[in-house]
């Protein structure tokens, strides 16, 4: 058998139709069709598993114990296997502390670096510290200027009250003549008598010296001896002061001051001594002060000595004390609280306590009463119009001022004072003091995570914040982007154009590289130390540029990245790893990329390839296609229909080849572009938007059309519409409680009844989630079941059909048709019940049948089986038919919502839409909707998005695709940049109007497809 190729025999995972094919190793193989037509039942679910499964059977016998043993796929035979790494479009890491730089180690290197390279700073004073050993200390001393006389301290007391008798006698005892006193020279024979509720600063005279003019090793051992001596006597710490420079200063300052008597534009620098330019470490006293340790002599604080613990927020040594690392508390979130601050305290502003008018006579309401009495406002005034003092006072409470509360029951009346708690302390203690989870989560309704109030969200303690390398903290570095901190990381070394050509970046990150400050670069000791972790730093955030992730900070959130940030992040890594002979398997690597960063993806995919990799794809995105080595083109149709190679060879032959891709990839078959182009019925204006890197944008939305929201990756798409627009409109109109991005006013809201927002996240996290019970398709199914004959005559009513309460479900899953398993240090997996073999349901229940079917079996049938099936009820039919339209006719009605992609997912949120009645009203809100589609998935889902247009909806979609962006009524393009380079509206318009705009990215991609050249 040749070793050039995988060979895969019989392959029959879900509906693989026994295929046989043969791919190119080491080539950018890229496997395309439409949704359902099987090409991840064999590149994850046949070749992955496989290697996987290989992989453990590799191991030893003790470590297989705790794996189990891994099923095999379905298929007969696979040649040429190489190890396999999966990179799926799953977020990063659920875990908080994840962040960009700890998933792509770039945290490591820099914890390492400021480590070995820091500049420790007291977090006091300000003041930089460091360690020296004596023979560093005399060194130091032999450096200052020929000549000059000096006297070496041991410092004992600083700026502390008390007489310090034994401290006098103490250096008496021990041969010590002199002592310094509040900077005055004292003779230790004379008695001396301090004012012990004064501070004093004392510091015993070890030796007075003079720096000889020539070497003289008889100075050097006098000056060691004593430098040893103050050591031990001052516990690590000396000082070197120099009366004669104390004079100069104090003359300086003098004469300061009559020239400014004289004239007030004397430059300053111009009366400064020639000592202070010529001595450095010297401070205004005349002053050099030494130490052992790591310790700010000024404040009294000592510090350990540098180490990688210290810059990791997940370990006691450097995690803020007061959030554990985390970064943020959960506290009272005032915009929760008050979601619409148009309305009044008695109208339900605060919706802790609801509308008051309705509660007049209660406790709460007499107190709130009082509490306007006490502070002269109205209960009725606008919770935005009552000043902030007010405002403050109702969230924070009254502080030590006490209220007057005035109370009356029958014919007794009487009166008290008392503080106001406040209602974040109110409901904070609630919370904490409660021990009914139920009461905790009603109360956390109210509640978000803000940043510590004592590390500001940096994670780490003072200590750690207050080392720098190139003049800033380890979380400064953090919250730069990654062009930024490639640009810093160069910066400290050498230039940015120099390291860019080593690195193999496009030469187009140079504007990014050049807008970024530049540090204070390393001395050569530091970069000889450095040198080598830079350069691990550098090429992490270099591959990270390359695959379009600029505008990423390092500080980011690994649960907040989309599935694509995620995947790009960790196909960086393996670049990074320079691993050969693997066999990398990708899942749309594209999705969330805008076009003018996919040729960099392309790059990226190449250099994996020519590494001595294979590399296999599963991807719709045309450029990649065409980039590919072999392609590979499953069909005809998906799902029952689906599961064919239908064409394979080189992207040129595929163009000739009549299959639905080819045709598309040659423009025999493509999505029109729209004759004309809706006119708006009304609009909404967002005003004044700053979340994030918003630049107080104003956007204004026509009603009753599409509109397509454009931009590079992070030019603030999601922070306009997803975390601003949305929240802002649920709050208002759906009287949601969402946490808002800042924004001044939302105008038009009557022209709405509510908003939709179809996204991406699963439809439920457990085996027991299915598309059937998510449409609310399963609640009519089991109605059917319930009306057979065979179940009226058992008795059997619809709850006996559902797998979530007991009764008709297997006991031995509780009804999920699969048993977990822990598999210890791996993730938990799913396996078949071996007492349901899967079917969810008891024996009893599955002898019911309708149509010769059992309820397992419906819910093993796929969407287009089931339409068949029902065609007789039409609610029923109904949905299923939704279900239909948005193309995913090859899921099954109870496939686990966890194998469900997230365009899948969307897609069957969308029909959920879509089965609802219409009320022409509503705003629907879609992010990137054509993610996991091919060219004839994407023309299904315009359909169904101008069906809702057509209705007298509005569609609001954030899209990448142009086919989706060219058939738009309106497009608003942001950019130019993501990140902080982003932000800021470049393009507004239709289709036509933004691609004849000089300065859009968007624009250059849409002219050639408007063929408006």
């Amino acid at each position: 058998m040749a070793q050039d190729k995988i060979v895969i025999k019989g392959a029959r995972e879900h509906n693989l139709k026994n295929i046989d094919i043969e791919l190119p190793r080491d080539q950018l193989v890229v496997l395309t069709g439409v949704s359902g037509s099987g090409k991840s039942s064999l590149a994850f679910d046949t070749l992955y598993a496989e290697g996987q499964r290989r992989y453990v059977e590799s191991l030893s016998s003790y470590a297989r114990q705790f794996l189990g043993q891994l099923e095999k796929p379905k298929v007969d035979f696979i040649g040429g296997l190489s190890p396999a790494i999966a990179i799926e479009q799953k977020s990063a890491s659920k875990n908080p502390r994840s962040t960009v730089g700890t998933v792509t180690e770039i945290y490591d290197y820099l914890r390492v670096l400021f480590a070995r390279v820091g500049v420790p700073h007291c977090h006091k004073c300000g003041k930089a510290i460091g360690s020296q050993t004596a023979e560093q200390m005399v060194n130091r001393v032999l450096e200052l200027p020929k000549g000059t006389r000096f006297m070496l301290l041991a410092p004992m007391v600083a700026a502390r009250k008390g007489e310090y008798k034994d401290i006098f006698d103490d250096a008496r005892s021990q041969g010590f003549s002199r002592a310094r006193v509040d900077g005055e020279i004292r003779d230790l024979q004379d008695e001396i008598k301090l004012n012990k509720k004064v501070k004093h600063t004392i510091d015993i005279v070890v030796d007075r010296l003079v720096v000889p003019t020539e070497d003289d090793e008889t100075f050097r051992s006098r000056l060691n001896d004593s430098v040893e001596t103050a050591l031990r006597t001052a516990n690590g710490t000396i000082i070197i002061a120099i009366p004669e420079f104390a004079q100069q200063t104090e003359k300086s300052k003098s004469k300061k001051a009559k020239a400014k008597a004289v004239a007030t534009e004397v430059n300053e620098e111009e009366l400064l001594p020639e000592e202070e330019s010529r001595i450095s470490g010297m401070n205004a006293a005349g002053d050099i002060v030494m130490s052992e340790d790591y310790a700010c002599v000024d404040c009294g604080i000592s510090f350990l000595e540098l180490n990688p613990q210290m810059f990791s927020f997940n370990a006691p040594q450097g995690a803020c004390p007061e959030c554990a690392g985390l970064g943020t508390r959960l506290e009272v979130d005032a915009e929760l609280l008050v979601p619409n601050p148009n309305l009044s305290l008695h109208d339900g502003a605060v919706t802790y306590w609801g509308e008051l008018r309705k509660k007049v006579g209660s406790w709460g309401y007499r107190a709130l009463q009082a509490i306007s009495a006490h502070y002269q406002f109205d209960l009725d005034t606008p919770w935005k119009d009552l000043s902030p003092r007010v405002r403050e006072i109702l969230m924070q409470g009254s502080g030590s001022e006490k209220v007057k509360h005035v109370w009356s029951e029958g014919q007794s009346k009487g009166e008290y004072y008392r503080r106001w708690e406040g209602l974040g302390a109110e409901i904070m203690r609630r919370f904490q003091q409660t021990g009914v989870e139920n009461m905790r989560e009603h109360y956390q309704q109210w509640m978000s995570d803000q940043p510590c109030h004592a590390c500001h969200g940096a994670k780490l303690r003072p200590e750690s914040l207050a080392v720098t390398v190139g003049g800033e903290n380890v979380q400064q570095i953090c919250a730069k982007t990654v062009a930024q901190g490639y640009a810093w990381a160069c910066g400290l070394t050498g230039s940015d154009a120099h390291w860019v050509s080593r690195d193999g970046l496009d030469t187009t990150v140079l504007p990014l590289l050049a807008a970024a400050p530049t540090p204070t670069k390393l001395d050569g000791r530091q970069l000889e130390i450095a040198g080598e972790v830079l350069k691990e730093i550098r090429e992490r955030l270099g591959f990270l540029l390359n695959v379009g992730l600029h505008y990423l900070t390092l500080d980011r959130s690994a649960p907040s990245l989309s599935g694509g940030e995620a995947q790009r992040i960790r196909l960086a890594s393996q670049i990074g790893a320079g691993l050969m002979g693997v066999m990398y398997i990708l899942d749309e690597p594209s999705i969330g990329l805008h076009q003018r960063d996919n040729r960099k993806l392309i790059d990226t995919l190449t250099k994996l390839r020519d590494l001595g990799n294979t590399v296999i794809v599963v991807e719709h995105d045309e450029d990649t296609m065409k980039a590919a080595d072999w392609l590979v083109d499953f069909g005809p149709g998906a799902g029952v229909n689906g599961g064919k190679v239908v064409a394979e060879g080189r992207p040129e032959y595929i163009s000739s080849n009549g299959s639905l891709t080819g045709s598309y990839l040659s423009g025999r078959l493509k999505i029109e572009v729209p004759a004309t182009r809706r006119p708006a019925h009304g609009h909404i204006t967002l005003r004044g938007a700053t979340h994030n890197n918003l630049n107080n944008l104003d956007i204004t939305i026509p009603l009753g059309t599409l509109v397509a929201v454009t931009g590079v990756s992070g030019s603030g798409k999601s922070s306009l519409i997803t975390e601003t627009l949305y929240p802002a409109l649920a709050n208002l109109l759906n009287r949601a409680q969402l946490r808002v991005g800042k924004y001044d006013t939302l105008e038009g809201l009557e022209q709405l009844d509510k908003v939709i927002d179809i996204d991406q996240q699963p439809i439920g996290r457990t085996p027991r989630s299915n598309p059937a019970t998510y449409v609310k398709l399963f609640d009519q199914i089991r109605e059917v079941f319930a009306n057979t004959p065979d179940a009226k005559l058992r008795g059997y009513e619809p709850g006996r059909f559902s797998f979530n309460v007991k009764g008709g479900r297997c006991e031995a899953c509780q009804g999920n048709g699969e048993q977990k398993i822990e598999m210890h240090f791996l993730a938990d997996v799913w396996v078949r019940c071996d007492e349901c073999k899967g079917k969810r349901y008891n024996r009893e229940t599955l002898q019911v049948r309708y149509k010769g079917k059992t309820i397992s079996d419906v819910l093993d049938m796929d969407v287009h089986t089931a339409l068949e099936f029902f065609e007789n009820h039409p609610k029923l039919k109904r949905v299923l038919q939704t279900l239909h339209d948005v193309g995913l006719d090859y899921i099954k009605l109870g496939q686990s919502a966890t194998t469900l992609s997230g365009g899948e997912a969307q897609r069957v949120k969308l029909a959920k839409e879509l089965a609802r009645v219409a009320t022409g009203r509503t705003i629907y809100i879609l992010d990137e909707p054509t993610t996991g589609l091919h060219f004839a998935d994407v023309q299904n889902l315009l359909r169904v998005i101008q069906r809702l247009v057509k209705a007298g909806n509005t569609v609001l979609v954030i899209e990448h695709s142009l086919d989706v962006i060219k058939t738009a009524d309106w497009i608003i393009d942001l950019g130019p940049e993501g990140g902080t380079g982003g932000g800021y509206i470049i393009a507004q318009g239709t289709p036509e109007e933004v691609a004849l705009h000089p300065t859009s990215h968007t624009a250059v991609f849409l002219r050639d497809l408007l063929n408006l050249d």
